[in-house]
């Protein structure tokens, strides 16, 4: 039913969760899994001072793109010791955006998103990045409970 699974993470442990929760689906069917990182644009002025203050031989390694790529090679290297086939895609700008344009673009079966925390009166409404993508997704989606 699901081949093809994306989901997003930006490195907390709700996030995580979601991930497992992913990686244990797409075990069990055979599908394979995406995940998705967004990040914040970064001023070039920025990036220009943080890039003359590192080692000549560092400074290419500074860019908007650097804290989401670590966290995306931190849950790839968890999804692949599984054995699932895995892609990853850093994103820039809002994260609900990024995994829709991912699910979108890969022809995905299944979002796998997390709640997000929601306790009290927050739980009858859910968080942003959840409620934009069940309202949005281009297939079905799977709301993990993280907390």
């Amino acid at each position: 039913m699901f081949r093809s699974i994306v989901v997003g993470t930006d490195g907390s442990d709700t996030a995580k969760k979601a991930v497992t929760a992913a990686v244990d689906l797409a075990k069990q069917i055979g599908a394979t899994l995406d995940i998705v990182s967004a990040y914040e644009p970064v001023p070039h002025s920025r990036l220009r001072h943080e890039a003359r203050q590192a080692p000549e031989d560092l400074q290419w390694m500074i860019n908007p793109r650097e804290d989401v790529e670590a966290t995306l090679r931190d849950a790839a290297d968890e999804v692949e010791g599984e054995g699932i086939h895995v892609e990853t895609f850093a994103r820039e700008g809002d994260p609900a955006d990024a995994i829709l344009d991912v699910a979108e673009e890969r022809g995905a079966d299944l979002i796998v998103v997390g709640n997000k925390g929601m306790t009290g009166a927050k739980r009858f409404l859910l968080g942003s990045v959840p409620n934009k993508v069940s309202h949005h997704a281009p297939c079905s989606v799977l709301i993990i409970r993280t907390t």
